[in-house]
């Protein structure tokens, strides 16, 4: 980090050209001809970290069926209309244990 020895305040990069220079807001220009390198290294408390979970909100319901790929008794269901609107709803399910989905047309 360097300083103005003017006025004092930090020096901030500013591209000129194609050239580098760090500069001060009371108008000082450095005339370092090496390259400039700006690194930040920021540390989160234990607070600020974000924690990622691969965890399934369960928000449908759970109906007694088994699953074609693993045979587990349990799957969540939904319907939607899939044909024309005087046809019966597409029932699609979904494995608890394996994830595996499939529809039922009944």
């Amino acid at each position: 980090m360097q300083f103005c020895p003017k006025c004092g305040t930090i020096l901030l990069p500013k591209k000129e050209k194609n050239r580098t220079k760090l500069v001060c807001a009371c108008g000082y220009k450095s005339k370092s001809s090496s390259s400039i390198i700006i690194k930040e290294k920021v540390k989160l408390s234990k607070e600020d970290k974000i924690e990622v979970m691969d965890k399934k909100i369960e928000t449908l319901p759970k109906t007694e069926t088994k699953c074609p790929k693993c045979s587990n008794p349990k799957a969540y269901y939904w319907t939607m209309q899939t044909r024309a609107g005087d046809e019966a709803e597409t029932r699609f399910f979904e494995c608890v244990k394996c994830s595996h989905r499939w529809r039922s047309y009944d």
